[in-house]
């Protein structure tokens, strides 16, 4: 293996062969050194029963196919088996999904996009791969959250260049995404703590996972083709870190597949590492390096110390600095930096840093609504109540004037209610929530939880007959979640606030 190459590549061998052997139980009779060291180090701090529960999850291969060996209810057994064993592995596992979460999110927003960072239209300063004059409409809608439109001209772009990896990158990009959005899954207000991890989103359509695992493998032929030739073609090189990255959003935020999704992130950071060792002035090869060394350097102190020695630790200002410098460059990934460092300063308690990162984003994008509530959300976490307010208002007034056509900007009344609520203001959060029920197509678990809500504060306030009405309104939308089943608790005994 050449220096900077990943410990990962076994398992990314020629597409044709991309199968469960990667790590079936034949394929685990000789493990890659790396995965030795993994299983040393979870014999320390865990029982070797959890060890043995987390290495199933590593026969998820690199198109998220179960190996031969494990059934298909393995994945949901293994995950409840892993949060009821009481080891270190248990008490840091929803810090590691928090923090891989974090990574993931901003690892694939798009492959091959950027912006001016002195404010020029980024129109005028992209630089695409490959070169097609459609990529720039394609990727200005892309981030305004149009997704049909962006479909529809990225497989254009794809017809004209069936060979290019990029072209591939893209298209599986934005499917990717829209799918995530209709799922519900990419509300950056959940991912300021662990919340997320226990929240259920719609599951993804089957159509649009095939298509999904079709792109990747469609785009890794691409590149393992182009590696085959020569090992050290950059291009190569950057756009299998890219696929591997997107397919680790996917494992992660769809299939819920943490391991799997780890490794593949791995493997995109060991792809982009080897690329700045080849050509160090490849600026856009810093966004998944130094987004994963901020997640790394994130992990509490024992923990970080213990995969460090494993070879995968990282340094959080480096990270962060590494974004800097993406976003101020004209290269790739530009724009997803400044979305990456948007949600890790926030994380930071730096909201200021944030907050101008985020409106300079909103003048590029007006369309982008889930930046538009980030810029509320950044402000309320600063404690500039009133002024996160407002924004939520202007997000919502907007919605109805058809800003942001087809977009979910009903979430604004929800987050509005929260603060309010979060005040004591019963009242006019009552109000804010029963706004949610007023957009066109309200998202169904949007509205769910305003309803779960207004019943709670009306509990809180004394009203038993509304809080029932409403209780029983989050049944009708979907009898099946998490808010029901809460709902359904508040129905037998009167909600109380803590």
């Amino acid at each position: 293996m050449t220096k900077g190459e990943s410990d990962l590549s076994y398992c990314n061998a020629a597409p044709s062969s991309l199968s469960s052997s990667c790590f079936s139980r034949e394929g685990r009779q000789e493990l890659p050194r790396q995965e030795q060291r993994w299983v040393q180090y979870f014999s320390n701090y865990a029982s070797a029963q959890a060890w043995f529960i987390a290495e199933k999850r590593l026969e998820i291969d690199v198109l998220g196919s179960i190996a031969p060996g494990a059934r298909a209810s393995d994945k949901l057994s293994t995950q409840d088996q892993i949060r009821g064993t009481p080891n270190l592995f248990s008490r840091t596992l929803s810090c590691c999904n928090l923090l891989l979460s974090l990574l993931l999110l901003g690892l694939s927003p798009a492959p091959g996009a950027q912006t001016n960072p002195q404010g020029v239209h980024p129109e005028d300063s992209l630089s695409l791969r490959p070169n097609d004059a459609l990529n720039r409409a394609a990727f200005d809608h892309f981030y305004n959250l149009d997704y049909d439109r962006a479909v529809q001209e990225f497989a254009q772009v794809l017809q004209r260049h069936p060979d290019d990896p990029f072209a591939v990158n893209h298209l599986l990009t934005v499917v990717l995404f829209r799918e995530l959005y209709r799922m519900g899954a990419l509300n950056t207000g959940e991912y300021a703590n662990d919340s997320f991890i226990r929240t259920a989103h719609r599951p993804a359509d089957p159509k649009v996972k095939q298509q999904i695992q079709d792109l990747v493998q469609r785009a890794l032929q691409l590149e393992e083709k182009a590696l085959n030739a020569n090992s050290k073609d950059v291009e190569a090189l950057y756009a299998r870190g890219v696929t591997r990255a997107q397919f680790a959003t996917y494992t992660a935020m769809v299939e819920r597949a943490w391991f799997s999704a780890l490794r593949n992130a791995l493997g995109a950071r060991h792809d982009h590492e080897r690329v700045l060792e080849l050509s160090p002035a490849e600026t856009p090869a810093k966004l998944i390096v130094g987004a994963h060394n901020y997640v790394m350097g994130s992990l509490p102190l024992a923990l970080r110390a213990s995969v460090t020695v494993l070879g995968i630790g990282g340094n959080k200002e480096k990270g962060l600095k590494y974004l800097d410098e993406c976003a101020q460059g004209t290269g790739d990934t530009s724009t997803d930096a400044k979305i990456l460092l948007v949600l890790f300063l926030r994380r930071e308690h730096r909201y200021q840093e944030a907050l101008l990162i985020a409106r300079g984003l909103l003048q590029s994008y007006p369309r982008d609504v889930l930046m538009a509530l980030e810029e509320g959300n950044l402000l309320r976490a600063a404690g500039n109540n009133a002024d996160a307010a407002a924004i939520y208002r202007r997000v919502w007034q907007g919605g109805r004037e058809g800003r942001y056509d087809g977009l979910h900007y009903e979430i604004a009344a929800l987050s509005l209610g929260d603060l309010l609520r979060s005040q004591k203001d019963y009242a006019n959060a009552v109000v804010a929530y029963e706004q949610v029920k007023e957009a066109a197509q309200p998202d169904p678990e949007v509205l769910q939880k305003a309803d779960l809500a207004a019943g709670e504060v009306y509990d809180v306030q004394g009203k038993r007959d509304l809080a029932i009405k409403k209780y029983q309104a989050v049944l009708a939308t979907d009898p099946g979640t998490g808010f029901a089943g809460t709902a359904n608790r508040h129905l037998k005994e009167r909600y109380r606030e803590e």
